[in-house]
């Protein structure tokens, strides 16, 4: 499956390529940007290994977190998308909408139009039955992007590695439908 191309009134989203690592590297060296789950930033050679697997899953998983560029300025101001939760392997198979974007374009509504985005996708041209979403649950923020898009408590888990506690909220395709046709 190719990833797609999506756009939103104020966002664009595409795919990652190997010379987006420099902008990259920007928006995550913001420690605020990785504070769920790493309580820091990241490296350099942090975030090439980041976009490398990102880049690589696009073909292995069929789907893959894209490039979050603001229409405005042309920016990259973070990434969102569908991916496949590999870190959470309880919840497999299973694929995840999730976001992250730089400080300053947080709280504007965003997260949830390129939130929005990757859902339509996921359950028109993709075909999915199902879309998870996983927070901690002191990231709030995220939690109630999660409630705009109409996902809902699923399960309790516990990230096998870090230990974090984390909610796995979920929606189906018939209730995303559903949402749609009620406006």
């Amino acid at each position: 499956m190719e990833i797609p191309i999506l756009t939103t009134d104020r966002l664009v989203l595409r795919p990652f390529v190997l010379e987006d690592v420099e902008e990259l590297a920007v928006v995550h060296s913001e420690e605020s940007f990785w504070w769920y789950p790493l309580r820091a930033g990241m490296t350099m050679d942090q975030t090439v290994g980041f976009l490398v697997r990102t880049i690589e899953r696009y073909e292995s998983d069929g789907f893959g977190i894209e490039a979050v560029i603001d229409k405005a300025t042309g920016a990259m101001i973070g990434w969102a998308g569908l991916a496949v939760p590999h870190f959470l392997p309880q919840i497999l198979p299973a694929v995840e909408v999730g976001w992250r974007l730089s400080g300053p374009y947080r709280g504007r509504g965003l997260a949830t139009e390129a939130g929005a985005a990757a859902l339509r996708w996921g359950f028109t041209t993709a075909g999915l039955d199902r879309v998870v979403s996983i927070y901690e649950p002191e990231n709030v923020a995220s939690g109630k992007v999660m409630e705009h898009l109409g996902l809902e408590p699923y399960l309790t888990a516990t990230h096998p590695e870090r230990g974090e506690t984390m909610i796995v909220t979920q929606i189906s395709a018939a209730r995303w439908r559903a949402r749609q046709d009620n406006g």
